[in-house]
């Protein structure tokens, strides 16, 4: 089942790239290749409403305090210009399409709409907000990678500039750094008034 679309209800599909989607991936979310062809259909479905469809793209420089081995918390993943960083071959990604890279200045890069220095704490706002502003959208369906951590960060953020934010739980699956982290995300997200939806 795909959601309801409309000119002003924006498809975002959320860092589905190979070292997330793709079991050799640097740092491969269970299950991430299976919510593909499901977000396959929800960009047909919103193509066809005349829905804005953006795309996000982890974009790390090859050292940052994001890595581990930079003294950061993640696995290395979604190096600039590498095969990881690259959106996953069956995506269906126009020609056209606007995608959005995060994390490009070693940014934490958590959200689409902004990067945060993992030093400093000093946030930027990318240019995903500017995107949305212009095409006149109200409502987000927010999808991808991962559900607990970039897909949160993004419907939060979303929430908190007066978007209406629906996060449909069989287009996302979550990484789970800590067991737990799904359901906690997910208590967070309806807290702050997103629409979680469980099919």
């Amino acid at each position: 089942m795909t959601r309801e679309y409309d000119p002003t209800t924006a498809l975002l599909v959320i860092d589905v790239q190979n070292d997330f989607a793709d079991p050799t991936g640097g740092l491969y979310v269970r299950g991430g290749e299976e919510i593909v062809e499901p977000i396959n259909r929800e960009i047909a479905a919103a193509r066809a409403a005349g829905a804005p469809v953006l795309y996000t793209q982890d974009w790390h420089p090859a050292s940052t305090p994001h890595f581990a081995k930079d003294g950061g918390t993640w696995p290395v993943h979604c190096v600039a210009d590498t095969w990881g960083a690259e959106l996953h071959p069956d995506l269906h990604v126009p020609d056209d399409a606007t995608v959005v890279r995060k994390g490009v200045d070693g940014g934490d890069g958590y959200s689409g709409f902004s990067v945060r220095d993992p030093v400093s704490g000093e946030e930027h706002r990318t240019e995903l907000g500017r995107h949305l502003e212009a095409a006149g959208v109200q409502r987000l369906v927010v999808t991808g990678l991962v559900g607990d951590v970039c897909v949160k960060a993004t419907a939060l953020d979303g929430v908190g500039f007066g978007y209406l934010v629906e996060v449909p739980l069989p287009l996302t699956r979550m990484v789970e750094l800590e067991p737990g982290d799904g359901d906690r995300a997910v208590a967070e997200l309806r807290d702050a008034g997103v629409e979680v939806v469980e099919s």
